[in-house]
């Protein structure tokens, strides 16, 4: 009979060491920062600027790779489905927390096919006008299109997207009724806006503060819960008469579930470090952000909160499945 030789605990203990130093020494080669949309959009902006960041305190490369497309389900479905390395991490979008309403077949579970790491830059949408408009303030708004129930229209980037739901939260909460126009993007619905083709638009700080500041559009009110120092004069929608409104477009970094919990742990460490710094907070506020920076655990809480919000909104609207 041969003799079976059982690896002596000598042997069994280096196995354990190695396997743990492979965790430790987390990452020992390039990181995919996949981001579900097109190059030049916001959340590709908000990558590469946080890439080279990340880059140095990996000290590894970190790659921006964008998967555009199914509004933003394929970048999503890359990461849930990727190793749980920590070796593939995706910058989500707001999307993620509305597309379950909006689309009959996800191919991801938002709040458990994913680790959640940091909330990463969160940004307000502006409510703007057309000058011709006879209204300087949410509350004349209000009174306004109150006074003729369907008869204003609104523009957005597209039905579902976060301009869009914004508008609807809006109009649920004040307790109004506007015709909604789809575009295909945010371009082509501020061009309407500006030629008055459509009332009103939920628009993004970048592409609506300089028609503010030149005139050709009137800021009413902002969908954050507090001023932002890009646009100090312009109120908050909650403080202009209907309390409680809030609605922003949010960033934020996620791994695939089960990634490990230190590699978690150094994500999150390094990422605090980087909204932590003056450079990248100027960089944000310029555009009207707010860096994130809050725990795992607070993060994936607030996915779950917006998830149920953004339900809410989308059966009160009467939106229908894609």
């Amino acid at each position: 009979m041969k003799t079976i030789h059982w690896p002596c605990a000598g042997v069994l203990a280096l196995a354990l060491v190695s396997a743990s130093h492979a965790q430790t020494s987390y990452p020992n080669r390039p990181v995919r920062l996949v981001v579900p949309s097109s190059a030049g959009g916001g959340s590709d902006i908000t990558a590469r600027m946080i890439a080279p960041k990340l880059a140095e305190r990996l000290g590894q490369q970190v790659i921006v790779d964008n998967r555009a497309g199914a509004g933003t389900m394929i970048g999503g479905e890359v990461v849930a489905k990727a190793p749980a390395d920590g070796y593939t991490l995706l910058l989500g979008i707001s999307t993620l927390a509305t597309n379950p309403a909006i689309y009959r077949k996800v191919p991801y579970n938002a709040l458990t096919d994913f680790a959640p790491i940091t909330l990463v830059l969160s940004a307000p949408n502006i409510l703007v006008v057309h000058p011709s408009l006879p209204v300087r303030n949410v509350k004349e708004l209000i009174w306004f299109a109150g006074a003729r129930p369907g008869e204003l229209n609104f523009g957005s980037a597209g039905t579902g997207t976060n301009p869009h739901l914004s508008m609807e939260l809006f109009l649920s909460m004040a307790k109004l009724r506007m015709v909604h126009i789809p575009y295909k993007g945010s371009a082509p619905a501020m061009t309407d806006l500006l030629g008055g083709q459509v009332a009103t638009i939920m628009a993004t700080m970048l592409t609506a503060i300089p028609h503010v500041r030149s005139g050709r559009l009137r800021a009413l009110g902002m969908t954050s819960s507090q001023r932002t120092a890009v646009a100090r004069d312009v109120p908050t929608i909650a403080e202009s008469g209907v309390p409680g409104y809030e609605a922003v477009q949010w960033y934020g970094l996620l791994a695939p579930a089960n990634t490990p919990k230190e590699v978690v742990t150094r994500l999150h460490r390094d990422m605090t470090a980087i909204l932590q710094s003056s450079e990248i907070k100027e960089r944000f506020a310029a555009d009207g952000g707010d860096p994130g920076g809050n725990s795992p655990e607070e993060f994936a809480r607030y996915i779950r909160s917006e998830t149920e919000k953004w339900a809410r909104v989308v059966k009160i609207a009467g939106l229908k499945p894609e």
